[in-house]
């Protein structure tokens, strides 16, 4: 007598990863590659965003996938989209050199145009609270970056006077003790006849850095006032997040030039100097 049929077990379903899915993840890369783009204005990103949130293996393979292409994930949300910044040795890391190339820097200029990065964000998030709070924006200027650098450079003047250091220091020194000197002796505006901003003043160079910081999503213009006004996104605080242990970035904050007493960021009071004129216009930036 044969044994009654045993029912059959459902074939176990598959998890392998199809195109559709391996496609839809580079999608959203591709929609993280897109600063400018909020998800909140755009129904196809919104939805991979909340498949990435909601479906593991969807998040595993976007991760691998920017992983792959030198891409570290900074945050995946709806206030900052797919936030990845490159890693070093990414295809798509931007180098100091393609941005002096984009921006018609002076290979001589560099690494002042480096330092105004560093100054935005370090006058931007202050204070580490700043970079923990997801509803904090950051508010610069242009003028108000120049001033703080300023007031760095008296800083940093001091410092070396203090120290007896009247010349250069040595190439093994913090590159703000080597940068400061070059930056001080700079005109801030330079002179035209028609009274513009000359590209290699101290100003021109801030404008540039924030019209790149702009360009690539980070920045947002609010206004004109004090050489032009901006405002932080999502996405820079996740930014300076990545950059907050740089030892230069700590070197200017340890500077004590953007004190908080009140919970407010502003610059120290100018000191007595022929500087007095920008400082007393220089339209400092403040937080909210």
């Amino acid at each position: 007598m044969e044994d009654p049929a045993q029912p059959e077990e459902p074939e176990p379903r598959s998890s392998a990863v199809t195109p559709a899915d391996a496609a839809d993840a580079a999608r959203l890369i591709a929609f993280g590659l897109q600063p400018k783009l909020v998800p909140a204005r755009d129904a196809e990103y919104a939805e991979l965003l909340r498949r990435h949130r909601e479906d593991p293996a969807f998040a595993r393979l976007a991760d691998a996938v920017a992983a792959g292409l030198g891409l570290v994930v900074l945050e995946v949300s709806t206030r900052a989209g797919m936030a990845v910044t490159a890693a070093e040795d990414s295809v798509f890391a931007v180098r100091m050199g393609d941005y002096a190339r984009r921006a018609t820097v002076d290979s001589g200029d560099r690494f002042l145009h480096g330092l105004a990065h560093l100054a935005v964000a370090a006058l931007a998030f202050p204070r580490p609270e700043d970079l923990a709070d997801d509803g904090y924006i950051g508010r610069v200027t242009v003028n108000g970056v120049d001033a703080f650098v300023r007031q760095a450079c008296r800083r940093l003047e001091e410092r070396a006077a203090e120290q007896g250091e009247n010349t250069d220091p040595t190439t093994d020194a913090p590159g703000l003790e080597a940068a400061w000197r070059v930056y001080a002796r700079r005109s801030a505006t330079g002179a035209t006849k028609d009274a513009r901003r000359l590209a290699g003043s101290t100003t021109g160079i801030i404008a540039k850095a924030v019209a790149f910081l702009m360009d690539s999503g980070f920045l947002q213009r609010t206004g004109d006032e004090a050489g032009g006004t901006y405002r932080t996104t999502p996405r820079y605080q996740l930014q300076v997040r990545d950059m907050a242990g740089n030892a230069a970035m700590t070197e200017l904050l340890e500077l004590g030039v953007v004190p908080v007493g009140d919970g407010s960021a502003s610059l120290l009071p100018p000191e007595e100097t022929d500087d007095l004129d920008l400082v007393a216009d220089a339209g400092l930036p403040f937080h909210s």
